[in-house]
């Protein structure tokens, strides 16, 4: 793998190696702070290495930085740059028919600056005053050199900005790469929904990320300069600024993010239940249109975050009917998703069964996320568990299949080989299990009105009979980190020897699976596809008796009769070396 090339494919594979290291390292954080929840104080088996003073135990501090860099790490430096730096990058060029980026050199400087963040995260954890420990949200006056001195919480809000622009950076690449780079014939109603889902997301990290940067150099001015934006009270002086605008501001990113990380998901699922019912998409249009309007209001209802600021109780009320509203359109989807299902001929593959682990624990997320758009439910709930529950199953569970989804999905195509399909679904569904293990106790807990962000909640004594539940739920954890060894044995055994892939494995008619060879080569193409159709070409009654096959290309000629056909199974555009 070249490090220096600015082939699309190529960074791609340097995000997905970042991204997966990245999350292993957050999840070992979770799971950190899950043995605190079960085992408060106790030390850690193995950790007295890095931990000498305490014996291996999580002190109060350490606590603290552990569930702040976990948040940052998971967001910003996993699941992001695994959704669009590495199946981004890797998809939008061919599943398009371009033949790279429009920016190729601005993809290869966005994932430096994203290596320079994740750098700055580490090495945070070498400083005397340890990383950063203000909260994932570095809400003032917490992130200001009063409450958190030293380097750790100006190299990791550093780390943030470097984040933000490398996502800005992709963000602007794939907009202007699916407007102008298109194939001929690929009209906007022939993408793929995986396209729509990482289109939208992008435009929305164009137009949110800058948000999140300004507030944060503003921080970092009240760091370092002394200005005194979000700095109130007895620590400013002279009138100082409002710790309140840095919320809203914040929100104004945090919110969009949300679907920033769930459209390319969503885009997926759309896909693979068609792809794998054997069936056109139900409501194509419909569901494209939906993410569109979801997108839309995604910065319109962000407020709901701040019920408990001291809001205006006029303003709640409209931010709380914007948030119902907003389920609307995911109800949509979620109809067109279900009636795409329905009398299909359903194909349990790793990537379906991913698929439909996403719809589950998003629609689950998304109920539980009701009570915290009502002002009269949120308030009682929102300094709970009941919070992280559902962030987790709506931002965390829900990416995380996503994720994997598209990853067993385009690994053969990325590397020309195959992974061990069994492997891979005891994976997914798995994962799927001990996720609602994790978060339906964190919903439970929380229900029961076990706050937040405590070090150890049993201090309290209506909390203490949490613990069982607690414990119950950590044991989900680690159950749900020692599954991932399925996923890094046969992605170990794949690299080294596995089969080469089909192909086609999957049977479907989108451009990269049938105009280009596996891996693809630099340019992608030997000759720019023409797209006759969209990409849920499936079952076609045409299609079958011509053809011997229920899929058709998007660039592919239908013979005039079945006389004419070349082979049943042959992806005719690949054997005629591009689009026919």
């Amino acid at each position: 793998m070249s490090l220096s090339s600015s082939d699309h494919k190529a960074v791609a594979r340097r995000y997905l190696w970042s991204g997966l290291g990245f999350l292993a390292f957050g999840g070992l954080l979770a799971l950190l702070i899950r043995w605190q929840w079960a085992f408060p104080g106790q030390p850690v088996p193995g950790l007295a290495w890095a931990l000498p003073e305490s014996h291996g135990a999580l002190t109060p501090p350490t606590y603290t930085a552990v569930f702040t860099t976990h948040g940052l790490v998971m967001i910003f430096f996993a699941v992001t740059p695994l959704l669009f730096g590495a199946l981004g990058h890797f998809v939008v060029p061919l599943a398009i028919g371009a033949r790279g980026l429009a920016f190729p050199r601005l993809s290869s400087v966005g994932f430096w600056v994203y290596a320079l963040g994740g750098a700055l995260v580490l090495a945070s954890f070498g400083l005397r005053l340890g990383p950063a420990s203000a909260g994932w949200t570095g809400y003032p006056p917490l992130s200001t050199s009063v409450f958190t001195p030293g380097l750790g919480q100006t190299l990791v809000t550093v780390a943030v900005l470097c984040a933000g622009v490398s996502a800005f950076l992709y963000g602007l690449n794939f907009v202007v790469t699916v407007v102008r780079c298109r194939a001929p014939g690929m009209t906007w109603g022939r993408l793929p929904l995986t396209v729509w889902g990482l289109f939208f997301a992008s435009v929305l990290n164009v137009l949110f990320v800058p948000v999140l940067a300004a507030a944060t150099v503003l921080v970092l001015m009240d760091r370092l300069l002394g200005t005194q934006f979000f700095v109130a009270g007895a620590a400013a002086v002279g009138g100082g600024g409002d710790p309140l605008v840095y919320q809203h501001l914040f929100w104004l990113f945090g919110h969009p993010e949300v679907y920033i990380l769930i459209l390319p998901a969503w885009g997926m699922v759309g896909d693979f239940v068609a792809f794998f019912s054997r069936r056109p998409a139900h409501g194509y249009r419909l569901t494209a249109g939906a993410m569109g309007a979801v997108s839309a209001l995604s910065g319109l209802v962000y407020a709901h975050h701040l019920f408990t600021s001291g809001m205006s109780p006029v303003l709640g009320r409209t931010f709380m009917v914007l948030t119902l509203l907003i389920s609307l359109p995911a109800e949509v989807m979620f109809l067109n998703w279900l009636m795409t299902l329905w009398r299909g001929s359903v194909r349990l593959t790793s990537p379906m069964l991913a698929a439909l682990a996403t719809m589950s624990v998003f629609g689950l997320g998304g109920i539980t996320g009701l009570a915290l758009g009502a002002v009269a439910t949120d308030v009682p709930l929102h300094g709970t568990l009941w919070v992280v529950g559902h962030f987790h199953l709506t931002m965390g569970a829900a990416s995380f299949l996503g994720v994997f989804a598209g990853l067993y999905f385009w690994f053969p195509k990325m590397f020309g080989r195959a992974l061990h399909e069994g492997l891979a679904k005891a994976h997914v569904l798995a994962s799927a299990v001990l996720f609602l293990g994790v978060f339906g106790g964190q919903l439970a807990a929380g229900y029961a009105g076990q706050l937040r962000r405590l070090y150890d909640p049993y201090q309290y004594t209506y909390l203490r009979h949490l613990l069982p539940l607690n414990q119950w739920t950590t044991a989900c954890a680690f159950l749900l980190g020692a599954v991932q060894g399925l996923f890094v044995v046969n992605l170990a055994w794949t690299l080294r020897r596995g089969r080469a892939a089909d192909a086609n494995p999957w049977r479907v008619g989108t451009l990269e699976w049938t105009c280009a060879p596996s891996p693809p080569p630099e340019g992608n193409f030997a000759r720019p596809p023409v797209v006759l159709r969209g990409p849920h070409a499936l079952s076609q009654p045409e299609s079958i008796e011509r053809l011997g096959r229920d899929w058709l290309g998007q660039a592919e000629d239908l013979p005039a009769s079945p006389a004419t056909a070349t082979s049943p199974e042959a992806p005719v555009a690949l054997t005629s070396g591009g689009a026919s």
